[in-house]
């Protein structure tokens, strides 16, 4: 998960975002209303019952391993004068996802899916909730656009040696007078080398592994590969003009896919085009 920050009435916010999740501190939502202590507002929320209810609701929705012998105990015990649970006993006894209790001076807290997160807001200040919101909305704004300005860069990348690689075919390859769908074919070959050799799998493999996804396997590459991809059109077109075999073209992209790919991975100038 990578780490990032929003500011909300001059209160800073950290928050964790994973591959589909977003997880936002509790910890620092809690601050707007006590600086000294936000753990124990925290666990302040975490006594009353309609939040153990609505965070048992959330678990049984989200989570298929959740224990609900365990949550029914919480559930009748909250709201008791007696009561106390922390974020971390919660996570323990009902193998709850939706919070994340995370250790460290500076990085730690309680974090919460920011289902559950906007609804501790909410307890704490409607007001404060609203603009919660509106900044967390706005962050994801901006990254939507940056993907899909890293999107379009992704597709020329992938575009900028094609006619370079398919005039390489065109001449040396395709015999002449042949019909336009045997040369599809041979174009289509000569791709699934340069699949193979940096994704170790023709397009049909990956097809028949995804077949719920839409697309093609170089639509869901990364921007390394789809780099190292543009750089095996141009290679492969040369080695084409050499008369090097396809079993010997095939090795040898393969083993310079590996090296980019080594290279290109912790690029910071590579990280700018995400």
């Amino acid at each position: 998960m990578r780490n990032k920050e929003i500011i909300v009435k001059n209160i800073l916010i950290r928050f964790v975002t994973g591959d589909h999740d977003n997880f936002i501190s509790l910890t620092d939502i809690a601050r707007y209303k006590d600086t000294n202590e936000p753990k124990d507002i925290v666990k302040n929320w975490m006594r009353t019952r309609s939040t153990i209810e609505f965070l048992g609701i959330w678990e049984k929705i989200n989570n298929p391993n959740f224990k609900g012998v365990e949550f029914d105990a919480f559930k009748n015990d909250a709201g008791s004068n007696t009561f106390v649970l922390s974020p971390q006993k919660w996570i323990d006894a009902t193998n709850a996802i939706g919070l994340i209790s995370k250790s460290g001076r500076y990085g730690g807290g309680t974090f919460a899916h920011k289902d559950i997160a906007f609804e501790f807001a909410s307890w704490i200040s409607s007001e404060f909730k609203l603009f919660l919101i509106k900044e967390f909305q706005r962050l994801k704004d901006e990254e939507n656009k940056r993907l899909a300005l890293g999107w379009d860069i992704k597709r020329i990348l992938t575009k900028i040696n094609y006619k370079i690689h398919t005039d390489a075919i065109k001449q040396h390859i395709i015999p002449p007078k042949i019909s336009k769908q045997s040369m599809n074919i041979i174009y289509a070959n000569e791709a699934d080398v340069l699949n193979m050799a940096l994704f170790g799998k023709t397009a049909k493999n990956w097809r028949d592994e995804n077949k719920k996804n839409e697309g093609n396997i170089r639509d869901y590459s990364t921007v390394e590969q789809l780099v190292v991809l543009s750089n095996l059109e141009g290679l492969n077109a040369e080695f084409i003009r050499q008369g090097l075999s396809q079993s010997e073209r095939l090795k040898k992209l393969n083993e310079i896919a590996i090296i980019q790919i080594n290279s290109l991975l912790g690029n910071t100038t590579m990280k700018k085009l995400l």
